[in-house]
């Protein structure tokens, strides 16, 4: 996905950058170990989760300071269905207010 420079992450990991504070933070809900994996519902539960971020309205203890930009990579069935979503704070904004 080309989050970190190539070879670079497992420094990110061990740096914190994709802790809830860090500067690249993954899934500060838990991701599909803390919800389970509702099937269809996976990648629709990630746009949601990503859009209250960006509207700071995410659940207590999971909302991220300042969140501006979210991605989103869900895989289908046996990796047959897969997609990549990006989505800022003002594009979901003006989707929600309209």
């Amino acid at each position: 996905m080309g989050l970190t420079p190539r070879g670079q992450g497992a420094r990110a990991i061990k740096e914190g950058w994709t802790q809830k504070d860090g500067k690249l933070p993954v899934n500060p809900s838990g991701g599909l170990k803390a919800k389970g994996h509702p099937i269809g519902a996976t990648g629709v539960s990630m746009h949601v989760m990503s859009a209250m971020q960006l509207v700071g309205q995410a659940p207590e203890g999971m909302q991220l300071k300042n969140a501006k930009l979210a991605g989103i990579f869900n895989m289908g069935g046996a990796a047959v269905a897969n997609y990549v979503s990006r989505a800022g704070a003002c594009e979901v904004a003006a989707n929600v207010l309209s």
